[in-house]
């Protein structure tokens, strides 16, 4: 009996774990190419949309922990000021909760777990469970990488072809910066996705409260992050060809040579 709810527990995981990959895949290009589209429109609008433009992309890049559109030759040590505004950005970052609650709507809608119910009262077990443990990952993650002194910020390689720069990307979702610029295993990282995967079993349902569940889901976030390693690599990439294509001259009837 328990060999089947612990199966339906891993298959609940994965779901929730795919759900939470293609909400941040839509909330990525629904923040990011608009927010674009909008910085080339007409100079008379550019205080008011330019405002919100950058609004728009610091919260993205804040959400996705990218230092910009920075190289890792750019690297510069944070300083433990600007290492918890960072944390306390991220604490209150509209597009994290924003995913929360797409997340949450699609486990309603799937009905998971099945022991919360479905209305109002099922989707705020299902919204706070979410948030908890994203909540927890960053707050463990900010106190081991303030006490180690590591940067787990995203710095674009700087390299030139595809598959050095996915190699790279695949090793950023493990490897932390020290403050000399090397790169180890990032403690901060992985002690701070072990302890929201685990201690959210506290309030889980029967069904997904094992710790064989926990590790199930240790698992699936640190492969999500290193995947997702490999969007923070190439997003600017997609960011600066589209800006890139707006920013070409229209053709006008001035421009345009006279047939002889």
């Amino acid at each position: 009996m328990r060999m089947g709810t612990s199966k339906r527990s891993t298959s609940d995981t994965h779901g929730r774990a795919n759900q939470g990959v293609c909400g941040l895949i839509l909330l990525i290009f629904a923040c990011a190419l608009p927010a674009i589209a909008q910085n080339q429109d007409r100079p008379a609008a550019q205080d008011e949309s330019g405002g919100r433009v950058r609004r728009t992309i610091d919260n993205l890049l804040n959400y996705l922990n990218m230092a910009g559109t920075e190289t890792a030759g750019d690297f510069r040590p944070l300083t433990q000021q600007q290492r918890t505004k960072l944390y306390l950005k991220t604490m209150v970052n509209p597009i994290g909760y924003a995913k929360a609650g797409f997340s949450a709507g699609i486990d309603q809608w799937k009905d998971k777990p099945e022991e919360w119910e479905q209305g109002m009262s099922g989707y705020g077990k299902r919204f706070a469970n979410i948030v908890g443990q994203y909540s927890i990952q960053r707050t463990v993650t900010f106190g081991l990488d303030s006490l180690l002194h590591e940067d787990n910020r995203y710095f674009n390689s700087g390299k030139s072809g595809i598959w050095p720069r996915t190699g790279y990307a695949l090793a950023s979702g493990v490897l932390a910066r020290h403050p000399d610029g090397s790169r180890h295993i990032s403690v901060s990282q992985i002690g701070g996705v072990a302890a929201g995967a685990f201690l959210s079993r506290l309030w889980q349902p029967p069904s997904q409260s094992s710790a064989g569940d926990g590790a199930v889901s240790f698992g699936i976030t640190m492969g999500s992050n290193m995947g997702f390693s490999i969007v923070k690599e190439f997003l600017p990439d997609v960011m600066r060809a589209i800006a890139g294509k707006r920013n070409k001259p229209r053709a006008t009837p001035d421009s345009i040579p006279a047939k002889p």
